[in-house]
């Protein structure tokens, strides 16, 4: 690969990256774009949308859109394209608008359900609160 095709590749992938962390998303870029297998990830980069598990993904960058144009094509003004091969599992394509979207909401409801295990485990920590005295009550 040359050194322009590099550098294409890596300015898409932090793009990406910083789309993701301003929609509230954390993303971020694998070493070397996953060569080296860096903790076990050979992908390009790793979207955590949903607990302390990342999701995996690939970046592919063409500049005529080889290959893309077809699955545009077929996608259409539709939110999703299915790709469903004899003996093999479906793949989706979707628009990154579309993506954000799902993985946005995906994040918030991660953050929410954080925020109330937090709000619980405090509770409990703290323990129950003592009752009021007179002395409290007219201070109050």
């Amino acid at each position: 690969m040359g050194k322009s095709s590099r550098d294409k590749g890596l300015r898409r992938e932090r793009a990406l990256v910083q789309l993701h962390t301003a929609c509230g998303i954390r993303a971020e870029r694998v070493p070397l774009s996953g060569a080296l297998h860096y903790q076990g990830n050979g992908a390009d980069l790793d979207l955590h949308v949903r607990g302390p598990q990342a999701l995996k993904a690939e970046v592919k960058a063409r500049g005529e859109g080889g290959g893309f144009k077809t699955l545009e094509r077929w996608l259409g003004k539709n939110d999703a394209l299915f790709l469903w091969r004899d003996r093999a599992a479906p793949l989706v394509v979707v628009p990154l608008h579309v993506w954000l979207e799902i993985a946005g909401r995906s994040a918030r409801l991660d953050a929410d359900s954080d925020a109330q295990r937090r709000k619980r485990r405090s509770a409990i920590e703290q323990g129950p609160t003592p009752p009021a005295d007179a002395i409290t009550r007219s201070t109050a």
